[in-house]
């Protein structure tokens, strides 16, 4: 038996919706004959969402752990009721249905990340084995199913499983960066050395060539230090994302009293989108990758300060986006070995 290609057939409530808009999903683990099988090792979950669990559960580990088995429980699906979000996963094809078989290029027995998002993904958790904080990780035994329109990729060979599942967490955001940055600009990125700031800076710096300019805004001085040491920004400012004037006064000193080209917000705290907005130049762009942005605050942000910006929302998908963030660890030593000592 064959269902819709997006999966709408499991969704239980409320009904007409796509399964990411649900608030509940069937996650019975006996696909349809366009849906694939997985057996999981370990979720991703996104930065927003574990940041808001932890602090939810102060921090406690078995709090945590119950706290995630019940949003599956509940909904079906590793989707945050407070941020929306959900993050991404990896495992082996258990099963392709029979109507997929010749459509796709991956067989049972393959390990794979699925690269769409585990807030519309039917997910069932047998058991939770460990949970990783530092880099919001947590290893299961379970299963999910992929829908027919769901996006996924096999694992490179040349990169570690745990490097490989860091990376294409996060493949979106430097994908749109390389699509959005030109030659010239002058590029600020807020929360520059998280996991896709990282990543949104060095393609930013690779973007401008030798006439633009890429600043990176942190929290910490470790974070500045560190950095600086590995140049993917020609300067790195540290402020409270929170505070929007703070922000707006050190990043444009930053950048000569300049307003800047593109702004890109990869931070995973609320209440960013001024600090995004306010240093941006007229015309020019915002991109939100963060899942913590409320986009109503952007957009009536954006209006109540004149600032005709063009405000983008993070697709976490657009063509060619695992290839590219690969890539980026291929084509840089330092950004892999950053990589390597904090997520494999």
């Amino acid at each position: 038996m064959q269902s819709s290609k997006y999966g709408t057939y499991r969704v239980i409530e409320p009904k007409g919706v796509l399964p990411q808009a649900a608030k509940k999903i069937s996650n019975n683990m006996d696909i349809m004959d366009n849906e694939i099988l997985i057996d999981v090792q370990a979720l991703n979950i996104d930065s927003a969402s574990f940041t808001q669990i932890e602090n939810e559960q102060g921090g406690d580990v078995e709090k945590i752990k119950k706290r995630i088995l019940e949003i599956v429980d509940e909904r079906g699906k590793m989707q945050n009721p407070v941020t929306g979000s959900g993050g991404m996963l990896i495992g082996t094809v258990e099963k392709v249905g029979k109507n997929l078989a010749s459509k796709v290029d991956i067989k049972v027995g393959d390990k794979i990340a699925t690269l769409v998002s585990l807030s519309l993904t039917p997910l069932k958790i047998e058991k939770i084995k460990s949970i990783k904080k530092e880099i919001d990780r947590v290893e299961i035994e379970g299963k999910a199913i992929l829908f027919e329109s769901g996006i996924y990729v096999k694992l490179p060979e040349d990169l570690s499983e745990n490097l490989a599942l860091a990376v294409l967490d996060v493949a979106g955001a430097p994908a749109q960066t390389s699509k959005m940055v030109k030659p010239g600009d002058s590029v600020l990125v807020l929360g520059a050395f998280g996991k896709s700031g990282t990543l949104c800076s060095y393609e930013a710096k690779k973007r401008v060539g030798p006439t633009g300019k890429v600043v990176g805004l942190v929290a910490f001085e470790k974070d500045r230090d560190e950095l600086i040491k590995a140049g993917f920004c020609n300067e790195v400012i540290m402020a409270n994302a929170v505070n929007p004037t703070e922000v707006l006064e050190k990043a444009l000193e930053a950048n000569d009293g300049k307003e800047y080209d593109i702004s890109i917000n990869c931070v995973n705290v609320p209440n960013t989108e001024m600090s995004t907005i306010l240093p941006v130049k007229d015309e020019g762009i915002a991109y939100f990758f963060s899942m913590a942005t409320s986009f109503t605050k952007a957009a009536l942000g954006a209006e109540g300060v004149g600032k005709d910006v063009s405000l983008y929302i993070g697709n976490g998908y657009t063509k060619g986006h695992a290839e590219i963030a690969i890539n980026e660890l291929r084509e840089s030593s330092v950004l892999r070995k950053i990589f390597e000592e904090r997520y494999a």
